[in-house]
């Protein structure tokens, strides 16, 4: 298992490496250039000359790239262009806590969520509660998360003042105390966790439905209900277990959708997480902060990948074979 691992991973170098070449080459097929983000009424043009020569921007592609990859090769990310020169690693460092934080809580309530709905359903399968739940979950399966997030701000912070609209904490919640600042980001964070938990769940309760509807028609669960064990043991002991199976690789490859609707979700509710940073740096041309969102996309894809695949392992001993 061991070496299977070590082997993906030196696989993903290259791979990364060419998802990054391919963003710098893209990137500037857009229109405009960094030096447009310092251009302001009244200035002259002659200081946008200054800023490209400052850069390097005037240099041909193949110049800029040459420089971008050996700085890239010492783990250097550049400094930020719209963010007074502060290094691309601190900017990222200072943004990833919020984002890491709204994934992980995200991708509990989603398993615990569509789980839940999942072993229902197919315990119930066409009972009204089962119709229920299937049609609930297609409804906010296909439900646009930015449409939803709106809506849910409109209902539960505007029209029902339940939640707060935007912001990870209240003004002066540091005067609370450890905990009362706790408690005050934790309700900051309801909506929008609220939001992608329940887009989330409901695909996995689909998946956990049809993976329970074939494991409890299996012959050794029958054998379970003859030995006299409780429906409860026999659902959740003998069928659950192997139902999840199909659902761990989801686990895996939800990260990085996880970590994408979570970049749209802060921009909604005004986070200052990765998704601020990346949008404001793609309207400020900041190519350098592009590339490092870029990097740390593209990693938690093959990295959320490679979890899936190890999980399976650790799941289903056959896989080791």
């Amino acid at each position: 298992m061991l070496r299977y691992v070590v082997q993906r991973l030196l696989f993903a170098v290259p791979l990364i490496f060419g998802v990054l070449t391919l963003t710098f080459f893209i990137i500037r097929l857009a229109p405009g250039d960094p030096a447009a983000f310092f251009i302001q009424p009244g200035v002259s043009p002659n200081v946008a000359e200054q800023i490209r020569a400052q850069y390097g921007l005037n240099d041909p592609v193949y110049i800029q790239y040459v420089k971008w990859l050996g700085n890239i090769l010492q783990g250097d990310f550049g400094r930020s262009f719209s963010r007074a020169q502060q290094p691309v690693v601190e900017v990222i460092a200072q943004a990833m806590p919020v984002t890491i934080t709204i994934a992980l809580l995200t991708l509990v309530a989603n398993f615990l969520l569509g789980i839940a709905i999942g072993v229902i359903s197919a315990v119930r399968q066409n009972s009204l509660l089962d119709r229920v739940l299937t049609v609930t979950g297609l409804f906010f399966y296909s439900m646009p998360e930015f449409w939803f997030a709106l809506m849910m701000i409109i209902l539960f912070a505007l029209k029902l003042p339940l939640f707060p609209a935007s912001g990870l904490n209240t003004v002066g919640a540091e005067y609370y105390g450890p905990f009362g600042f706790f408690l005050d980001r934790i309700w900051h964070l309801v909506l929008p966790v609220t939001v992608l938990s329940i887009n989330g769940a409901a695909g996995i309760a689909r998946y956990v439905r049809g993976s329970m509807l074939e494991v409890i028609r299996q012959d050794y669960i029958r054998t379970a209900r003859a030995k006299g064990l409780s429906e409860r043991v026999v659902i959740l002991k003998h069928g659950l277990r192997n139902a999840l199976l199909p659902v761990v690789t989801l686990m895996g490859a939800s990260l990085p959708f996880i970590f994408s609707g979570a970049l749209f979700i802060e921009v909604i509710f005004a986070f200052p997480g990765m998704g601020r940073i990346t949008v404001d740096a793609i309207f400020a041309r900041d190519y350098p902060l592009i590339i490092a969102t870029t990097f740390i996309s593209g990693t938690l894809i093959i990295l959320g990948n490679l979890l899936a695949d190890v999980l399976y392992a650790v799941v289903d001993p056959r896989i080791r074979l």
